[in-house]
């Protein structure tokens, strides 16, 4: 089952109501019902996977809460990262492997099996690996009801593609008898109406010009892959952001609030800066229990940027099973330990033209810089395959000026309606992104009368409905891969 899914519009509110009419010791084994009920729908012959890394991670966790021995404690540890990762590994990334070894060693015929990707696992698995981590190191205490905390691992709104909660956050959440809160009802559906408008109206719409040029890259062209590319870095913000939009939504209804995963990513000054206002809940997993035990920063210079270039290749392993994410990773680790070493240069250099970081021309400069940079690095996470990426990027930087911006768009489908629609519908999503910041840090049921947003989001409602009835472009989640 998906959120954009006729399924899941009749799921949802059946859920809520019950979770509001049952009483509180029957809600949480409700939501429980709901969550596995939610998989099976969209994976039921890979249950088994969730509900063995549950077990294992609860099992361990148990164990190693109770003991004193310390080589007890450690072996309990490994043995759940050995089965956790190793589950991850095998799924996703067995066939990459054989076929890069026998590629590497000339072999016609490398081992590859008839695997199906289970939905979710990147995401679970980090989950029940930060709860174990957490135990292990005294931040949390265990769960002893192992039904409760297969719950923490499968609430529904963040199973499939996040954010990854943390124990201390969620599991508190879910113990707690939640009543009917008109403000929360209504904060929770403006978040679900904004990630709808998001995946239907932009991100699905875009990913059509998108594909044009990225499924048939000996037909394009110079301005064609800019265009597809800063189409494609508005389609999968849009596209992931909506469906934490959704997910934050579908919980805030509930009395549950989810952590924030995006904050105005491509405002960014920095590389930096963006991963930390992009995919927040695994930036922040990644620096918490890989950056930091490697050393961090406290190792010297030489060897903080050389974690920061592991994080950044393991975190683009982590996306996908391709070298396309390999490069994209590695080059965002390029980027920011480039930027890091040259950040106090820059600075004395604009101080001797008179002006500052936050100068108004300068942050312009920088987010147009940063803006770009994501954009190219955009461009192997999109490829189908390396060669298509150093194709489009011969076509960009060599081969492709020779075809005209007309010639372009009509090598992109993308008429005078496409170009008016996508302009408005980023306008739109623009605008109500910063109204639904705006909201949520206020109370939203004054705003909604004063500043006149009513009419953004009845507007959004009419605008996705118009899509969804006159283009049948409605897809699955681009971080459902993942």
């Amino acid at each position: 089952m998906t959120f954009n899914s006729f399924e899941f519009l009749v799921f949802y509110p059946i859920v809520a109501a019950l979770y509001f009419l049952l009483p509180k010791k029957m809600k949480w084994p409700m939501l429980l019902i709901a969550s596995y009920y939610f998989y099976i729908f969209y994976q039921a012959e890979l249950i088994f996977l969730i509900l063995g890394t549950t077990l294992i991670s609860w099992i361990a966790s148990n164990v190693i809460e109770r003991t004193e021995s310390k080589a007890l404690r450690k072996t309990c540890l490994a043995l759940t990262l050995i089965v956790c990762l190793g589950v991850l590994f095998f799924y996703k990334y067995f066939n990459f492997l054989s076929g890069s070894i026998a590629s590497l060693l000339g072999m016609d015929s490398p081992v590859i099996l008839n695997l199906v990707l289970p939905v979710g696992i990147s995401f679970y698995t980090f989950q029940t690996l930060s709860y174990v981590i957490d135990v292990y190191r005294g931040d949390i205490k265990t769960e002893k009801n192992f039904f409760f905390y297969a719950l923490f691992v499968s609430f529904f709104p963040q199973l499939v593609a996040g954010p990854i909660e943390r124990p201390g956050n969620l599991i508190v959440q879910l113990k707690e008898a939640n009543r009917w809160d008109k403000d929360n009802a209504i904060k929770g559906a403006k978040h679900m109406i904004v990630g709808f408008f998001k995946k239907i109206c932009v991100a699905d719409m875009l990913s059509i010009y998108v594909n044009q040029i990225y499924n048939n890259v000996a037909e394009a062209t110079a301005i064609g892959v800019i265009i597809a590319t800063v189409m494609f870095s508005v389609q999968i913000y849009c596209d992931f952001s909506g469906y934490t939009d959704i997910a934050i939504g579908c919980a805030r209804i509930m009395g549950i609030r989810l952590m924030k995963n995006f904050d105005h990513p491509y405002l960014s000054t920095t590389i930096k800066e963006f991963w930390s206002r992009w995919h927040i809940s695994l930036s922040s997993w990644f620096k918490d229990y890989l950056y930091i035990p490697l050393g961090g920063n406290r190792c010297g210079k030489a060897r903080a940027c050389f974690n920061v270039f592991i994080v950044f290749l393991v975190s683009g392993l982590w996306h996908g099973a391709a070298w396309t994410f390999v490069l994209w990773g590695a080059l965002h680790g390029v980027y920011q330990i480039v930027g890091t070493l040259t950040v106090k240069h820059r600075n004395a250099a604009l101080g001797k033209i008179g002006l500052t970081e936050n100068s108004t021309a300068v942050v312009l400069v920088r987010r147009t810089f940063v803006f770009a940079l994501v954009c190219f690095s955009w461009l192997f996470f999109r490829a189908n395959s390396i060669s298509d990426a150093f194709t489009l990027i011969k076509t960009l930087f060599v081969t492709g000026w020779d075809v005209g911006l007309s010639e372009t768009l009509n090598i992109m489908k993308l008429d005078t309606v496409g170009v008016l629609m996508s302009i408005l519908s980023v306008i739109t999503l623009i605008m109500i992104d910063n109204i639904l910041v705006y909201e949520d840090s206020r109370d939203g049921s004054e705003l909604l009368v004063k500043n006149g947003s009513f009419i953004y989001y009845v507007w959004m409602i009419i605008f996705a409905w118009a899509v969804l009835l006159s283009q049948d472009i409605t897809s699955t989640f681009i971080y459902f891969q993942f």
